[in-house]
């Protein structure tokens, strides 16, 4: 079973959309390792710099209604390209969320407390998605632990490898 989770690039903002995940003018790239080094190029953040602090990231940490704006898959191919396979957000864009999903990734939602909890961890910080018992083993500056909750059609899209994968074996 393919593994989820990898350090932890922590983004403290609600509301990122999907231009400043891939900007638009790279839609026209015929292939999603030509989006690689655009991943989060327009994301303004104090002190953040996507070309240093994506490298080796596994997992985004970030507030709500993560995903937000133009409907796009290539917002998930970036990530996907880049290796970081589990997003956990207070909440999703309905689109971004099931596009996760429809490529064999996570997208977690959790209450703000446990949100919370994850920044607190700090710079450093690691993730480690255990899917079989649905659980978050965090570590950082202390160590956190919750449980998440998928249905079961998206539990099967990302442990088949996303939809393609999930209809090659169903139909």
């Amino acid at each position: 079973m393919k593994t989820f989770g990898g350090p932890v690039l922590f983004l403290d903002r609600s509301d990122i959309n999907t231009d400043e995940i891939i900007p638009a003018k790279y839609l026209t790239e015929n292939s999603k390792e030509a989006l690689k080094p655009f991943i989060l190029e327009d994301l303004k953040l104090p002190g953040f710099d996507p070309a240093l602090h994506t490298k080796g990231a596994g997992v985004i940490v970030t507030r709500s209604n993560f995903g937000c704006g133009s409907s796009r898959e290539h917002a998930v191919w970036v990530f996907e390209v880049n290796d970081i396979n589990v997003v956990i957000a207070e909440s999703f864009a309905r689109i971004f969320r099931q596009n996760m999903f429809n490529c064999g990734m996570l997208a977690i939602e959790l209450p703000k407390k446990d949100i919370d909890a994850l920044f607190a961890l700090g710079p450093g910080a690691t993730v480690s998605v255990d899917m079989d018992k649905e659980t978050i083993i965090a570590r950082g500056n202390g160590e956190f632990t919750c449980t998440f909750t998928l249905n079961s059609f998206d539990r099967d899209l990302v442990l088949a490898g996303g939809w393609l994968a999930y209809a090659d074996k169903k139909y």
